[in-house]
């Protein structure tokens, strides 16, 4: 190799590490690991707030308990000789309906024993009148003018014989009273709700007969909540036998035989706060609970479980929402205008089993979300769905691949 060719070698060298150099600085490799991968965004679920007018409904439950429950007793003693028809365990009977009898007819021989008695006390009055008629007549004629003495005039004797005929008569009357005790006789129209002799039985004087209660209507105890309170219409009686006026509604329920609903009203408070719950009472009606139109196939029973829901006072231009956006029951989430998540403080004027009405903290426009939400902090963008987008996401039901790939559509959106 020429001398010359030897130094040009090194030359080209030096020059092509020098333009490589150049061009690694000028164009210096993109790290592609720092770039982070494109994060999905939370999907939820809004509801834009509004005021309305919002009427209470108070729940409530109780027992159901007769109007006038009573305890028949025999007042007198003998023989059950008549039992009637009606009169069973369930039975319905009329106010005056005969339900049994005794044998009457040892208090049958007491009533003519009595008359008799009566009309011999009558003869003897009738005597001694005539004795002091004649005792009277007898001292005109030979007192001499002077003053005759009740005891000459027979006036003790006249006033006994008149109390033997009011002491005869007492006695009729009793034993009349003691034969019409013999017929057990319906004091309001009821129903049977337990038979305790039949026929052929011998029951003594204040033996129990049967438990009997009346059916005009029903009532139902109903604690309520002290929360609730203002927020329902009790009707109130003054010392002065005034009432307010108010009638409140009451809808009660049982799923003892399929669904059964009854309507009543609240007819009364109780005077005194429960010593056992610390909770005031109410007492709701119903009328006429057996007819044919209150029945529904099957009659509400005496002891039966129903749940009440009470009609309240109605609010205008509430904010309800449901408890499920609620968090720890002091809190809730809306967005703003970037879709931006904020947690809001939250007062609750009353809340129930599915809702909740806000006192303050937010105001009627605002979206809230409705969405169950984990540890999440106020700022984080979030994807709004509706009704009308759900079809072009993912359906919710789907197995986990669905899932996946409504994610994937998710990611490519936010690229």
């Amino acid at each position: 190799m020429s001398k010359r060719k030897r130094i040009l070698l090194p030359v080209a060298v030096l020059v092509i590490s020098v333009a490589a150099i150049m061009l690694i600085v000028n164009n210096p490799p993109k790290n592609s690991r720092s770039k982070s991968k494109p994060q999905a965004q939370m999907l939820v679920e809004v509801e834009r707030l509004q005021s309305s007018e919002f009427t209470f409904n108070i729940a409530s439950y109780g027992v159901v308990k007769p109007r006038t429950q009573s305890l028949l007793v025999a007042q007198v003693s003998g023989e059950v000789s008549y039992i009637n028809d009606r009169f069973r365990d369930g039975g319905f009977f009329e106010k005056g309906d005969v339900l049994l009898r005794i044998d009457d007819r040892d208090y049958q021989a007491e009533v003519k024993i009595s008359q008799a008695t009566l009309l011999s006390a009558e003869q003897a009055l009738l005597e001694e009148q005539a004795r002091s008629e004649q005792a009277k007549e007898d001292w005109l004629r030979l007192g001499n003018g002077s003053q005759a003495s009740e005891l000459v005039l027979r006036k003790p004797q006249l006033a006994a014989q008149q109390a033997n005929v009011l002491s005869a008569q007492a006695k009729l009357e009793k034993a009349q009273l003691a034969l019409e005790r013999t017929s057990v006789v319906a004091p309001f129209s009821g129903r049977v709700l337990s038979k305790k002799v039949d026929l052929g039985q011998v029951v003594s004087s204040n033996g129990q007969i049967a438990e009997i209660y009346a059916i005009d209507y029903v009532e139902i105890r109903l604690p309520i909540n002290n929360r609730d309170l203002a927020f329902i219409n009790l009707p109130e009686r003054s010392r002065e036998g005034t009432h307010n006026g108010l009638q409140t509604q009451v809808t009660l329920t049982s799923d003892l035989v399929g669904t059964q609903q009854w309507h009543g009203q609240i007819i009364r408070t109780e005077g005194a706060i429960s010593e056992q719950s610390q909770q005031l009472y109410v007492v709701a009606q119903i009328e006429d609970p057996y007819s044919v139109d209150k029945m529904a196939g099957f009659a509400i029973k005496i002891g039966q479980y129903v749940n009440a829901e009470i009609t309240g006072k109605t609010l205008n231009n509430a904010i309800t929402i449901p408890n499920n956006a609620i968090y720890q029951g002091s809190y809730v989430y809306v967005l703003n205008d970037d879709n931006l998540l904020m947690r809001k403080d939250v007062q609750l004027a009353w809340q129930n089993k599915e809702i909740a009405i806000v006192k303050s903290g937010i105001d009627a426009g605002m979206r809230l979300v409705t969405t169950p939400l984990g540890q999440v902090s106020s700022g984080t963008k979030v994807v709004v769905i509706s009704d009308n987008s759900e079809p072009q996401i993912a359906d919710k039901r789907k197995t986990k691949g669905g899932r996946q790939e409504r994610r994937e559509k998710v990611k490519g959106a936010d690229l």
